[in-house]
């Protein structure tokens, strides 16, 4: 009587088969000395997990840091209308609009608050139904590893391990060193990019709702005095067109519609150096936008109104490589203009990258020239829109009629991509036609079918 694997062997014989043909045959009886494998614990065990993870899901995870986050950029706004309003000491128009905003302000965060008292409750109840679910899982399963004689667990953690110890060594060595400057692309002091909070502020412009394309925002970089202004463009052309920028003096002004500067650029027919499409920044009191009918990019200078133009080699224009979503598509976004923490950049797509979409960063002088461009695989005619934070390139896509998600990153150090990315944001209407981020205040600066809307971004480290 032999042992092996934990198995006896007993009771050994010799079959003999029946006539005609006499067959001898072995026979052996098994009896496992080894405890037997739970099947059902296991099944019990993969049962619970799954419970678990539809029970907390990323977005609960992130739900409350949010709420905080966008009550705590409520209450620097609060605090800094205030003040404004104190500053003022107006008793007409514009005291009665700030008082206006401040009452709105205080409704938002009484709202914050309520959903945030609430969400809190919610995730102690949760927390009070899944700990001890989980308490015994991780026991459960600390018993089923006794059962891995083999060491297969062991060594695919090992594996796993080693895995990523391989990847961020991979990284390590595929890191192109940043430039010594200040401000270098890629290289940020505040962190990633974490979310995307909002609508701080939105208004239909006083054009009312007829002109669904657009663009507008605040100077990154102003002239001294000009640190508050606002611009607006509006394509009152099909769309399409504009000729002229309009600029308030302060946040008052640009919610009043009054006290407004008209600045012509061309006249009010297309010409060469009219503006064309929503893709249009404002940067070091100079106006960058894309020149009509051409694969080029404008410069209007603000003081001297001397227009400027630098080609972009192979860019597709006049709606060859637009923004788009699911079967429509955005009217002459071909060439979009963003601006970061280290200037000015310029995006569009090339049949030389099969349509996939460039970024080039540009100098901010009288006469503009790239100083490097990147090209990603990113294919432009599937996302909505693009902007630029600290030297990466963000991509948004059409979700539905109520949100819009951040969903790429092309960082230009590393040269790594990324399409795994899931920051939404609510959109005040349907199409979105204008984004970029402005680093003096980190906003958002949103054209959204009329509305221009604000939304901060949240930074911090991962």
């Amino acid at each position: 009587m032999k042992q092996y694997f934990g198995l006896i062997l007993q009771k050994c014989g010799i079959l003999f088969l029946s006539r005609p043909v006499r067959v001898r045959a072995c026979f052996c009886e098994l009896k496992n000395l080894g405890q037997a494998f739970p099947w059902q614990t296991l099944e019990d065990m993969q049962s619970a997990s799954s419970n678990c993870t539809h029970a907390i899901t990323k977005e609960q995870l992130t739900e409350v840091e949010t709420l905080l986050d966008s009550l705590h950029y409520r209450l620097l706004d609060l605090e800094k209308d205030v003040k404004d309003l104190e500053e003022a000491n107006d008793e007409g128009m514009y005291g009665i609009i700030s008082l206006r905003i401040i009452e709105i302000e205080l409704n938002e965060i009484s709202d914050l608050l309520a959903r945030l008292n609430s969400t809190t409750r919610n995730h102690q109840a949760l927390t009070a139904r899944v700990a001890p679910q989980l308490e015994i899982l991780m026991t459960e399963m600390e018993k089923l590893v006794d059962f891995d004689r083999m060491q297969v667990v062991k060594k695919e953690q090992e594996n796993k391990r080693v895995k990523r110890d391989l990847a961020s060594c991979k990284t390590e060595l595929q890191a192109t060193p940043a430039p010594h400057s200040t401000s270098a692309p890629g290289n940020c002091p505040f962190g990633q990019l974490r979310n995307v909070s909002g609508p701080s502020s939105y208004i239909v412009t006083q054009y009312g709702t007829s002109y669904t394309y657009g663009a507008w925002g605040k100077d990154p970089k102003p002239a001294p005095g000009k640190e508050d202004w606002y611009w607006l463009v509006v394509l009152t052309s099909s769309n399409a067109y504009g000729n002229y920028i309009r600029t308030y003096s302060s946040h008052l002004t640009l919610i009043a519609a009054q006290s407004v500067s008209d600045v012509t650029v061309t006249s009010s027919n297309p010409t060469t150096n009219s503006m064309m499409g929503p893709g249009s920044v404002m940067y070091d009191n100079a106006f960058y936008y894309n020149c009509y009918n051409s694969p080029s990019v404008c410069r209007f200078d603000m003081t001297t109104k001397a227009i400027t133009s630098m080609s972009l080699p192979g860019a597709g224009y006049n709606n060859k490589f637009p923004y788009c979503h699911l079967t429509s598509c955005y009217s002459f976004t071909d060439i979009d203009l963003s601006t970061d923490e280290s200037g000015l950049w310029v995006v569009y797509a090339s049949e030389a990258n099969f349509g996939n979409v460039v970024l080039s960063r540009l100098n901010a002088s009288s006469n503009p020239v790239a100083l490097q461009t990147w090209h990603t695989s990113l294919f432009k005619k599937a996302i909505s829109n693009t902007f630029v934070t600290c030297g990466v390139l963000y991509a948004t896509r059409y979700v539905d009629k109520e949100y819009e998600e951040i969903f790429y990153a092309f960082d230009t150090i590393t040269g790594i991509e990324r399409g795994n990315l899931s920051i939404r944001f609510k959109k005040v209407s349907p199409i979105i036609q204008h984004l970029n981020y402005n680093p003096r205040d980190q906003l958002l600066y949103v054209y959204n079918d009329a509305y221009i809307i604000t939304y901060q971004v949240v930074f911090g480290n991962v």
